[in-house]
Order: C-alpha cells, then structure tokens, then sequence
C-alpha cells in the first residue's frame, strides 16, 4: 500500500503470534510510516519498500541470536536492506519484526493500548532503518525526540514520560 508521505509500497506479513487483524494493522503501520516519515522531512516523491513482520517471540528470539548474539526475544528488530545514507530513502528500507508475547506483556505492563505500542515499535523500526540509533546519550536523545514527535502526530502519549 503506498504511503501518504512517501511513496513507500508497505508490505504486512502476520506470520505468528496474537495480532490485531491485518487490516488493522496495516491501518496502523501506514500511520506511523507517514508520520515518522514526515518528521523527519522525507515527504518527496522518493520511493521505497518497506517489509512490516508480525511475528512471535521465539521466530524473534532466533533472529536476534543470530544477528546480534542475543539468545533471547526482544520487542523490535530492524534489519536495513541498503546501507542508510540520512535523509535518503533507498529503493528498499528494509524489514522491521515485531515479538508478539514480547509486544503484548510489555503493553500491559506500561498500562498503555496494544495499537500504541505498536505504533511506537513501528516507529522506532523504522528510525533505525533511517539510519537513527541510540547507542549512546546523544543519539538516544535525537531518537527519542524524533520518537516522541512522530507518536504526537499521532495523538499517542510520550512513552518515556
């Protein structure tokens, strides 16, 4: 489905786990796709692919062994099919996969809506796919901002509030 902001095609596959329905999701993975996309000032006629994967925590917990070496489940992994060159979208961002048990307990915990964490996810996949970390205080906090500002265009609070 090509996004508002960009042409981005996005691709949702429910491949496992406890998820809203697809339709559903893609509703809420194209919102926030045009959102951090317009935050970040990619609203041109660019375009690109991008692969949304809803899975479970042990298809998630495998990938972030062998791409990280972390045996363990994590929320979110983004996995950039080009190398990122900032405020540039490449023919193909990449895949973003999502842990559903993982999603799920981490929602109910923070007391917020499932769709807002998702949303956050999405977000934050994506920024990582853009070529934005957080592996030290100053690249946490330009991610974070864009975080937060992507989620109020979305009328979803701050989730590090």
């Amino acid at each position: 489905m090509p996004s508002a902001s960009a042409k981005i095609a996005i691709d949702v596959l429910v491949e496992a786990g406890n998820w809203p329905n697809e339709t559903a999701l893609l509703h809420l993975v194209t919102k926030a796709v045009d959102s951090v996309l317009a935050e970040v000032g990619l609203t041109g006629g660019e375009a690109s692919e991008l692969s949304i994967v809803f899975s479970d925590d042990a298809h998630v917990g495998a990938l972030n062994a062998q791409w990280r070496g972390k045996d363990k489940p994590t929320n979110v992994l983004s996995f950039p099919a080009f190398p990122t060159i900032r405020g540039v979208l490449p023919p193909m961002l990449g895949d973003v996969v999502l842990a559903a048990e993982t999603v799920g307990r981490e929602a109910a915990v923070e007391g917020k809506p499932l769709e807002h964490h998702i949303s956050h996810l999405v977000i934050h996949g994506v920024l990582h796919l853009l070529g934005f970390d957080h592996l030290n205080d100053r690249e946490a906090d330009e991610m974070e901002g864009l975080e937060r500002r992507a989620l109020a265009r979305l009328a979803i609070p701050d989730p590090y509030a």
